[in-house]
C-alpha cells in the first residue's frame, strides 16, 4: 500500500501529523487508566488495555513520519502524563494539591510551547518514507 503523496508528503504530513499525535495521546490517557483498573489479567478491560496501547503506539509512529523525533514524543508523553493526571484526579480521587495542580499545568505549557516552536509545516522535512530506503523527497 503506497502512503506517500504525490507531492512527496508522507501519510503522516502537515496537519495530519498533529492529529495523529493528539489521538494518540489520548489512546494513552485511556491505556493508562486501563491499567490502573485492569492490570494484566484475563478479561475484556485488560484486551481493551492493550489494544489501546497498540493504538498509540501505531498513531504515534504515524505522527512521527514527519515530525520531529524529541517534539513527537514529548508530546505525546506529556499528554499522557497530564491526561492520566487528570483522569486520576477526576475519576480515581486522587489528590488535587495546588503544587500538583501547578506541576501539571507546567507540563501542559511544554507541550504548547513545542507545538508552537515546531514551525507550521510539521518540520517534517527529511521525513523518512514507509518505504525502506527511500526518503520522502525521492522519486517514486
Amino acid at each position: 500500500m503506497m502512503l506517500a503523496s504525490a507531492g512527496g508528503g508522507t501519510h503522516g504530513s502537515g496537519g495530519m501529523a498533529w492529529i495523529y499525535l493528539v489521538l494518540a495521546g489520548g489512546c494513552e490517557v485511556a491505556w493508562a487508566f486501563g491499567l490502573k483498573k485492569y492490570g494484566f489479567r484475563a478479561s475484556g478491560g485488560s484486551a481493551a488495555t492493550v489494544v489501546g496501547m497498540l493504538m498509540s503506539f501505531w498513531l504515534l509512529s504515524l505522527a512521527m513520519r514527519s515530525l520531529p523525533l524529541g517534539t513527537a514524543y514529548a508530546i505525546w508523553t506529556g499528554i499522557g502524563a497530564v491526561g492520566a493526571a487528570v483522569v486520576g484526579m477526576a475519576l480515581l480521587g486522587e489528590p488535587r494539591e495546588a503544587g500538583r495542580v501547578v506541576c501539571i499545568l507546567l507540563i501542559l505549557a511544554g507541550i504548547v510551547g513545542l507545538k508552537a516552536s515546531s514551525g507550521g509545516d510539521g518540520g517534517g522535512s527529511g521525513a523518512i518514507d514507509p518505504v525502506p530506503g527511500r526518503t520522502s523527497g525521492s522519486g517514486h
